[in-house]
């Protein structure tokens, strides 16, 4: 709104001057009749092929349109900022190619510049040379372990879980075998004390009524398969 009202202004201020500029010039304004006179010259010129000299653009008719912004500096005699110059881009930096730190184990020229079949025979003797095998060793017994090893007791039976190999003496409940597992966490610290306390022969805390040898409900199985 600010910039029409500039130009009515301007307009206003020169009528008053002689040798007015046309203002209207260069800004798109035509009569229809000049129009259709264009576009006959651009379709005769389309439609007769290709090396066929175009029509010459007229400052009048064929000049970018401007607006009223840039028509309002063209009449004070300043430029407008489409005529102004661009400034001079600064050059992007270069990006620092030190790769010093970087291996080139991957580049066929660095590599056969500086290595050979001969320097390669003595690398791999030397590796041969610094070679060592070490045999293996039983594994050490830990220190301060108490009660049976499970782990062996599985994989020395040969039984099923419920299967009787063991004599049971004496009449044992099923309450009394279910107290007898609830004194446990884990079925692993009721085989341990079942053990400790002669089984699999024995079962004197109650945890094995069936005679298979293990207690509560503890499986072998799962070690039998880890030794496969």
């Amino acid at each position: 709104m600010r910039i029409v009202l500039s130009v009515v202004c301007l307009g206003l201020l020169a009528a008053c001057q002689p040798n007015v500029p046309d203002s209207g010039a260069g800004v798109g304004f035509e009569s229809y009749t000049d129009y259709e006179a264009r576009r006959a010259q651009r379709d005769e010129a389309l439609n007769a092929g290709p090396g066929a000299p175009m029509p010459i653009a007229t400052a009048q008719t064929d000049a970018a349109p401007r607006t009223l912004g840039q028509e309002a500096m063209a009449v004070l005699g300043t430029q407008t900022p489409a005529d102004t110059q661009p400034a001079a881009t600064a050059a992007a930096p270069v990006a620092a190619s030190d790769n010093s730190g970087i291996s080139d184990e991957q580049d066929f020229k660095a590599v056969t510049g500086r290595e050979s079949i001969e320097s390669d025979r003595e690398r791999i003797a030397e590796n041969r040379a610094q070679y060592q095998e070490i045999a293996p060793t039983a594994v050490p017994t830990r220190s301060g372990t108490t009660g049976s090893n499970i782990v062996e007791f599985a994989l020395s039976s040969t039984n099923r879980v419920g299967e009787t190999i063991y004599k049971r003496f004496g009449l044992l409940t099923e309450g009394r075998y279910n107290r007898a597992c609830a004194k446990f966490a884990a079925p692993d610290l009721a085989q341990i004390a079942f053990l400790d306390a002669g089984g699999p022969k024995r079962d004197r805390i109650g945890v094995d009524p069936d005679g298979d040898g293990f207690a509560c409900s503890w499986d072998p199985q799962p070690f039998r398969n880890a030794k496969k």
